[in-house]
């Protein structure tokens, strides 16, 4: 399962048939708070993709989340801001500048497959 987060439907919705097209099973939420929630119930999280900017708590606040199963899911971040750097440091296994296209979403479920 890859959970999807984004800031607006519209943003989650471009990304979502990319990853139904492959063979991983999506949930999408639309903050950091429910993905956080998720984690709680979920025992097998693949990969978490977040917008950078969400309502409640940002993609990189949910990097800096000390909980010990969140520190082992590989997190992607996307945003349309170019601050990689920043991500990647954090802990970040990508980031995605938006918009986001197709060879971006191959590249990240080829990860998921190594993973």
């Amino acid at each position: 399962m890859a959970p999807v987060l984004g800031q607006t439907a519209a943003r989650k919705v471009a990304l979502l048939p990319g990853m139904r097209n492959s063979k991983y099973r999506v949930t999408a939420v639309d903050s950091g708070k429910r993905a956080l929630e998720i984690l709680g119930s979920e025992p097998n999280v693949s990969m978490i993709i977040t917008d950078y900017w969400m309502p409640e708590m940002t993609g990189y606040d949910l990097l800096k989340k000390e909980s010990s199963k969140l520190k082992q899911i590989p997190v992607v971040i996307m945003s349309s801001e170019n601050v990689p750097t920043r991500c990647l440091e954090e802990g970040a296994e990508d980031f995605l500048l938006k918009p986001v296209r197709p060879s971006d979403i191959s590249r990240i479920t080829t990860r998921m497959l190594l993973h």
